[in-house]
This record gives structure tokens, C-alpha cells and sequence, in this order.
């Protein structure tokens, strides 16, 4: 019974990462979102003297900041990339 629940996981995750390699790559909202949160959990971490509540601070703080790092990273991408907002052909 064991061995038929790992096949069964081992299916459903080969089958959960098929699919997601079709889909487009995370934003740098995104990424910035997970990286301020992890750069922020271990400055939390080293200030609070490894408290919980130090990390998890510093973690949503370091989101918070990442997140809007991104997001204008993200549209000035999109709208300056061209010159007068698009090619002229």
C-alpha cells in the first residue's frame, strides 16, 4: 500500500510540473516579492537575535519592499521599452 501512495505522488508531481513548464516565467514583481521576503527573514533573523517575530517581520517587510521593487521594474519594462510607447513601421 505504501509503494502504491509514492507512485501516485510521483505522478501527480511529474504531472504538476509538466503543466507548469508551460506556463510563461513569474514577473519581477514576483520574484522580487521572494526575494525581499528571504533577504528580509535573514536580516530579520541576524537583528532580533533569531526571534521569531524578528523573521517573520523582517520577511514581510523585505516583501513589502521587493514587491515594489518589482512592480516598477515590471512597467518600466512594459511602457519605456520603445520609444513614443510602441514600434513605427
Amino acid at each position: 500500500m505504501l509503494k502504491t501512495r509514492y507512485w501516485l505522488s510521483a505522478i501527480a508531481l511529474s504531472g504538476t510540473a509538466l503543466l507548469a513548464g508551460c506556463a510563461s516565467g513569474p514577473s519581477n514583481q514576483q520574484l522580487g516579492t521572494a526575494g525581499g521576503a528571504v533577504v528580509g527573514g535573514a536580516v530579520g533573523h541576524a537583528i532580533g537575535d533569531g526571534s521569531a517575530v524578528g523573521t517573520i517581520g523582517g520577511a514581510a517587510a523585505g516583501a513589502l519592499i521587493g514587491n515594489e521593487v518589482g512592480r516598477r521594474s515590471d512597467y518600466n519594462r512594459r511602457y519605456n521599452y520603445y520609444p513614443n510607447n510602441g514600434p513605427r513601421y
